[in-house]
């Protein structure tokens, strides 16, 4: 607080005494604002596309690259000069993406050509020519937290570009990030992002139908036995370790045949009696197994539902769902087994004595795989602020290219076929005669496998920010692209929105969080 001087006193209530302050000290010879500020080399380190990263980085002789003068501007000259916290740019390109620690200064759009005085007024400098940051790929300019809580770095006379799908991911353009705690006012600039690149297809699962499954085995013939045991099931074992069993046959027997063995697996609900086991002959002739139920279709999976995320690489999407395998087919029921005494002449005297036995059933078909979800479509965001960051924009423009498109989903593969059932062992014939065994039934096929969800469209994103302040002023102007349309769904026909990924977001600026994000203290 100022001090008080040539006061003045009085005894009357009704009059206001008060004391002149003192004047304010002159301002230093680096202050000002960044347009018309002096560059002087105690104020800052100078940077030319001309200059040597082995020079001091004056007026007289610049560094090159703008990380190697922000580099000086924090930790001060080679000479044991204090650290300068400012760098003065040349107008240019600079194939470079950059890192600013929040409290060290970028002015540029400096002219500094032959003869030039490194001011920010000029024919060829200033807003006619500013220092551009367009790196090949990356993200041009970050922002990192300073030494101090309430470091601010201000950003001047730049045009940071980034190129098409040159974030981390490869899919998207990001032109700017401001990292957890960083502050940063950017004047008199351009940030411009480029073009998403569209999300790849889901990978389709294989077009070959799944492993398919096996023939049931025959029944012995009557008179071949004493006691003639049903048929053997056979087991189709999937990929996955799911299995489908074929019922035992019925045995054959003297007065009655044994009964066959339901398919499995089965069903949590069977109204329609797939894979029931066939009855054995007692008063009446034996049954034949039911055919086993079909396995469930994978189905359609869900397209990419939501926004994506931020982080420190910049924004990740959403691939679409992946596509169910489908359901094994499940196994045929066993045919029911015969006898060789009732209603009928026995097995001839000398020969083994039990009736027919019932074939199984045949096992069902493998399920198909699903398909591989559709990737999601890069975005194109000028500026991304995360956690704690505090970011102003003042007489800036942010442009914004395309959100790619999402996409498409894999299609699933078929099943594979159920097998017929085994026959049921024959009646002895001749003098004697006996009933045949029944047969088991078919295996059903193996369901379909799911068809995938598109991905995720690209957003088109002015500033994308997760719990920072965010302060725009009027002078600050948004030009932005369109956002990516979600990917269908695998064989999805157009028009088809089943399992479509979300579209992008076109905004100036989103919220990732809630809106009354407070700013870092």
């Amino acid at each position: 607080m100022s001090s008080l001087t040539a006061c003045a006193y009085t005894d009357l209530c009704s009059e206001v005494a008060g004391c002149a302050p003192e004047p304010e000290p002159p301002p230093g010879p680096c202050a000002g604002e960044p347009g018309t500020a002096p560059a002087l080399d105690q104020c800052g380190v100078f940077v030319s596309a001309s200059g040597n990263d082995r020079s001091p980085g004056t007026k007289d002789a610049p560094v090159k690259t703008l990380q190697h003068a922000i580099g000086l501007a924090a930790s001060g000259r080679d000479n044991g000069e204090a650290p300068t916290r400012r760098v003065y740019a040349c107008g240019g390109s600079f194939e470079e993406a950059i890192t600013l620690r929040s409290g060290i200064d970028l002015w540029g759009g400096r002219r500094c050509d032959d003869g030039g005085d490194w001011s920010y007024e000029g024919s060829f400098g200033g807003p006619d020519h500013p220092t551009i940051i367009a790196p090949p790929v990356g993200i041009p300019l970050r922002v990192i937290a300073g030494e101090q809580e309430d470091a601010t770095s201000t950003v001047f006379g730049v045009r940071a570009v980034a190129a098409d799908a040159s974030a981390i991911d490869g899919r998207s353009s990001i032109a700017m990030i401001l990292s957890p705690g960083a502050r940063a006012i950017v004047q008199a600039s351009a940030i411009v992002a480029g073009n998403g690149k569209g999300g790849e297809p889901g990978e389709d699962a294989r077009r070959e139908r799944a492993n398919d499954g096996l023939e049931g085995n025959d029944g012995v013939s009557a008179c071949s036995a004493d006691f003639a045991t049903g048929a053997l099931a056979v087991v189709t074992v999937c990929d996955d370790g799911t299995e489908s069993t074929g019922g035992d046959g019925g045995y054959g027997g003297l007065e009655s045949g044994g009964d066959g063995a339901p398919g499995q697996p089965e069903p949590a609900e069977n109204p329609a009696g797939h894979g029931r086991a066939g009855l054995g002959a007692h008063m009446t002739r034996c049954s034949e197994g039911s055919e086993g139920a079909k396995g469930a279709d994978g189905g359609r999976a869900r397209g990419a539902v939501g926004v994506g995320h931020l982080s420190e690489d910049g924004w990740s999407g959403l691939p679409g769902e992946g596509g169910k395998k489908g359901g094994v087919g499940q196994g045929g029921g066993g045919g029911g087994g015969s006898k060789s005494r009732g209603e009928m002449t026995a097995c001839p005297a000398g020969r083994p004595q039990a009736g027919a036995a019932g074939g199984s059933g045949g096992s069902g078909g493998c399920g198909g795989l699903g398909g591989k979800g559709g990737g999601y479509g890069g975005s194109s965001i000028g500026i991304v602020a995360l956690s704690g960051s505090a970011l102003t924009l003042e007489a800036t423009r942010v442009t914004t290219g395309n959100g790619g498109n999402g996409g498409v989903g894999g299609t699933g593969q078929p099943g594979g076929y159920g097998r017929s059932g085994g026959y049921g062992g024959q009646g002895f014939t001749g003098p004697a005669i006996t009933w045949h065994a029944c047969r088991g039934g078919a295996g059903g096929n193996g369901g379909r496998g799911g068809d995938a969800g598109g991905g995720l469209g690209g957003h088109s994103l002015g500033v994308a920010s997760v719990g920072a302040f965010v302060s725009l002023a009027p002078s600050a102007i948004f030009n932005q692209g369109k956002a990516g349309t979600g990917g269908l769904a695998g064989n999805a026909a157009p028009g088809d929105d089943v399992g479509k990924g979300n579209d992008g977001i076109p905004t100036f600026w989103y919220r990732f969080d809630a809106p009354d994000a407070e700013p870092p203290r």
